[in-house]
């Protein structure tokens, strides 16, 4: 394969061990582009799933956590563990989800920088077994009797470092094999992996809480890094690492990270050949559509990753058919909120691929947002059948936005036409757009912690405001989708128009 010395590349491209291996079983020698392309799916879905499963424990057992030492919990045998179980005991831990966003946030933009030039496969699995060990040194404390403060924030700023690593590699591998004319069901449909990946690390969690809290950690620890090993030893990053052909043609040995998804974008305008340099930082910025989206994300974010952290709490600390529920209940129940995100998601991928528009159908489901949040917050309590409706439908409404705009919207602006052809700019267009997102969903959690304490109104009036924001953030995109619906303006003519009237992003700002 060739071999890169210049500092734009730092990895030699070499074909997975697992895939020798399955070769073998194979009577032509060599898997089918579609294999990979169903390995690649499975493959980058189930390694996001462990990232999320991972997040879940810190919200599973903030109650027990938190809890003053009465004795009345069923689930931890002992009430709280200091530090958290003084009066500053939610405080502490919301400083402790502050670090783990902030450095999550900061870190996405270098994890997406660094992954548009290193090997993603290897990359991906720093990330997967740094995370494993991150989330298993925070269950360690429970039976090595630590009680520092310090020690649980500086294992969650550490693993908010190797979290940020997942997502811009996910969605640069998925992009390179899928094509941008049913990326958005695709996306849609694998988007699922959040809110799947939040169900399976609430039932772990809550399941093995009863044997302690520790345990809660070191479940999601295991399986991360079990999966963290599969991806290295199998995960094709590009059509190019595996030799494959794609609808009967060679691959350019030659080609790098998102050429060929780019190919089939921009082939009716490129005649020269691929720019293969990484897109800039700043560069990808100014790439038209990705600061509306970003900022949108920022407020978007806020909203779902508020719900993340504190919904099995809410719903613990407030009556339901005049009855409270248990932490291990109300964690369960929460799970619902992410059944309705996993439909969201695939019917805004659904959407935006009829109707041609990313920004109307965001747009569409954030303002929904509004009512479904006011409803559930009037009316959530009235029985646990209604609570179960509504918490279902924000689920979708939150969450239907958040996955199209990471994913399909991500991944259509890193390979934009303003580009030029250059293929380099998916990991650094991910990483800016969910990392903006990222700073958001770090100040939603500690807004609430100190916004609750006054009333449960105001926190759900802070998220009704930052989705009505977010929604108005799209309005120049929405009003541009508008007129291509109503009046039919071509694709063809706005390329022609770009390539003779803008001078190509310097990938190199």
């Amino acid at each position: 394969m060739a071999s890169w010395t210049s500092s734009e590349f730092l990895y030699e491209e070499v074909k997975p061990p697992g895939i020798h291996f399955l070769e073998r079983f194979k009577r032509s020698g060599k898997l089918s582009f579609k294999q990979y392309q169903a390995m690649v799916f499975v493959l980058t879905f189930i390694a996001y799933i462990a990232f999320h499963a991972t997040r879940k424990p810190n919200s599973i057992v903030k109650g027990t956590l938190s809890e003053q030492p009465t004795g009345h919990f069923k689930g931890a045998g002992k009430g709280g563990w200091a530090p958290f179980d003084g009066p500053d005991g939610t405080a502490l831990l919301g400083q402790i989800d502050l670090a783990f966003l902030s450095v999550y946030a900061v870190g996405m933009f270098v994890a997406g920088h660094l992954g548009d030039r290193l090997d993603l496969r290897t990359f991906l699995t720093i990330g997967m077994i740094g995370t494993g060990v991150c989330t298993a040194l925070f269950g360690v404390a429970f039976w090595a009797n630590i009680h520092a403060f310090y020690y649980f924030l500086a294992i969650q700023t550490l693993a908010g470092w190797f979290q940020s690593i997942g997502w811009p590699c996910v969605v640069a591998v998925l992009g390179n094999w899928f094509d941008k004319k049913r990326r958005g069901v695709i996306m849609g449909i694998w988007s699922a992996h959040t809110s799947i990946g939040n169900i399976i690390g609430t039932l772990i969690a809550t399941g093995l809480l009863k044997f302690g809290w520790g345990w809660s950690f070191v479940g999601p620890a295991l399986l991360i890094t079990f999966l963290g090993i599969v991806i290295y030893l199998f995960l094709p990053v590009n059509p190019v690492a595996v030799e494959s052909e794609r609808d009967g043609t060679e691959v350019d040995s030659t080609m790098r990270l998102g050429d060929t998804i780019t190919e089939s974008f921009l082939s009716s305008r490129t005649s020269t050949g691929f720019d293969r340099r990484a897109v800039g930082f700043l560069a990808a910025w100014k790439i038209p559509g990705v600061a509306p989206f970003a900022f949108c994300l920022f407020f978007t974010k806020l909203v779902s990753y508020t719900f993340l952290y504190w919904l099995p709490f809410y719903v613990s600390q407030t009556e339901i058919g005049g009855e409270h529920l248990s932490q291990e209940t109300s964690g369960n129940l929460s799970t619902l909120f992410d059944v309705g995100g996993v439909v969201g998601g695939i019917l805004a991928g659904y959407f935006s691929d009829q109707l041609d528009g990313r920004a109307i159908t965001a747009g569409g489901f954030i303002y929904l947002t509004i009512p479904a949040l006011f409803l559930y917050r009037i009316y959530g309590h009235v029985s646990m059948t209604i609570n179960i409706i509504l918490m279902f439908i924000a689920g979708l409404f939150v969450n239907g936005p958040y996955a199209l705009i990471t994913t399909a919207v991500a991944a259509d602006l890193g390979t934009h036409k303003s580009l030029k052809g250059n293929a380099r700019a998916l990991a650094t267009v991910t990483a800016i757009i969910d990392g903006t997102g990222s700073v958001g969903a770090a100040i939603g959690p500690v807004l609430t912690g100190y916004i609750a304490a006054i009333s449960w109104d105001a926190v759900f009036y802070m998220l009704m405001t930052a989705a009505l924001i977010s929604g108005l953030l799209l309005t120049t995109l929405i009003i541009e989708e508008v007129k291509t619906l109503l009046y039919g303006s071509s694709e063809e003519d706005e390329v022609a128009a770009a390539s003779t009237s803008r001078p190509p992003i310097d990938v190199l700002i």
